[in-house]
């Protein structure tokens, strides 16, 4: 599953977070918001420069695989 919404879509379902590894410039950081346990069923994400632009919904193992893909070859 994949969905695209925009950010402002989630206002009041969002809790948006950047990891602790983001550059310190914060010009090139994605957020995430974990939706698992609402409707969506998924985790979001969006460009921090780009607040209420789209957002990606992917699913938890979708997520995942991503985190493992960029944690493994240093993305």
């Amino acid at each position: 599953m994949t969905h695209h919404i925009t950010a402002p879509e989630l206002a009041g379902v969002a809790d948006w977070f950047k990891s602790s590894y983001s550059g310190g410039s914060g010009n090139n950081c994605v957020e995430v918001a974990d939706l698992t346990a609402t409707r969506f069923e998924a985790v979001a994400i969006r460009d921090s420069k780009d607040p209420a632009g789209p957002a990606l919904l992917v699913t938890p193992e979708a997520f995942a695989g991503l985190v493992a893909f960029a944690r493994n070859f240093g993305v």
